[in-house]
């Protein structure tokens, strides 16, 4: 089969089509012909050669797919060759076949097209697990999601929205904040030319938020917590801003606040599962009634890697972007 590989890690033309061995499906797993991929900031880390696959997963970039089932390995039940599906992966969708744990796949939801699927799974769960399962956002509580245009912002506004939560984001352009709204933000901050915890503070009458939603990391941890609310809860799920910063414990105290940094990609297959049954019981009802969508940016087909990747790190992109294959 032919899949994106990375023979030097590097810049967008790091990322080479090549042919590959077809995946077997094991016991508990199911290969699935690969539609459409889903591209992630990790995808981008493990490109540059910073962000490593897990051990045991397929070393092509790639955390999410949808396709159709191709292959059911022994001890599967529930999915059926022709199945279309979308699946949260540990690595190897840039490619034209993947094999998949059959707890990580979801059928695709009903109004969405098999392409458009493959932009659910890494968001879906991702936002799902930490805003909700860990951070257990509530109704009427504020969220503040930084990179409120991205991925992962697009979803998390739409899910916090749909639960009776507020929402707050960062962006660096009118024409993402307009994008967010649109998904139902209330709270619009340019962090190019606004301070996002002035413009918390004041929009929320000194409340805060209940719970941040973070991509930066080190540059916006002592900022974050002083955003937060009383007994608030700072989630971290990226280091675009760096890995070690100073933190006043004191404040941290003071709120009875919490900080909290997740990983999805490495998890067991067990808590990954739980996570996607989860998803499938919360979410999917959603995304059929037509209430949360994927939002994709562009497609661009699998030997274009490197222009999709250009795409991403230019940053100017709203929602997802997709390899089709």
């Amino acid at each position: 089969m032919k899949a994106i590989t990375i023979p030097t890690p590097g810049g967008p033309d790091a990322l080479v089509l090549a042919d590959v061995p077809d995946p077997e499906p094991g016991p508990g797993e199911v290969l699935v012909e690969v539609a459409a991929a889903g591209i992630n900031r990790a995808d981008l880390q493990q490109r540059i050669g910073v962000y490593p696959p897990p051990p045991g997963a397929p070393e092509y970039p790639g955390l999410e797919v949808s396709g159709t089932v191709a292959a059911v390995g022994s001890e599967v039940t529930g999915w059926s060759v022709g199945d279309q599906v979308c699946a949260l992966l540990a690595g190897g969708g840039y490619a034209e076949k993947v094999a998949v744990p059959s707890g990580q796949l979801l059928p695709v939801p009903s109004g969405v097209s098999l392409v458009e699927a493959a932009a659910l799974p890494e968001v879906v769960c991702t936002v799902w697990s930490n805003v909700f399962m860990t951070a257990n956002l509530l109704p009427g509580q504020t969220l503040l999601v930084h990179g409120g245009s991205s991925g992962i912002g697009t979803m998390a506004i739409q899910l916090a929205r749909e639960i009776g939560a507020h929402v707050a984001v960062t962006a660096g352009s009118s024409d993402k904040l307009e994008a967010c709204q649109a998904l139902g933000a209330e709270i619009l901050v340019n962090y190019k030319d606004q301070d996002f915890v002035e413009e918390l503070d004041r929009a929320t009458a000194g409340h805060g938020a209940d719970v941040i939603l973070d991509n930066m990391g080190a540059k916006y941890l002592a900022r974050n917590v002083q955003a937060l609310a009383t007994n608030g809860r700072l989630v971290i799920i990226g280091f675009q801003g760096g890995v070690k910063a100073e933190l006043d414990l004191s404040v941290l105290m003071r709120k009875r606040a919490a900080v909290i940094s997740t990983g999805l990609r490495a998890r067991p297959v067990e808590e990954k599962a739980a996570i996607v049954a989860a998803v499938r019981e919360h979410v999917w009802p959603l995304v059929e009634a037509g209430r949360v969508k994927p939002v994709v940016h562009r497609t661009f087909p699998l030997a274009q890697a490197p222009d999709a990747h250009r795409e991403l790190d230019a940053g100017t992109h709203i929602g997802k972007v997709l390899l089709t294959v």
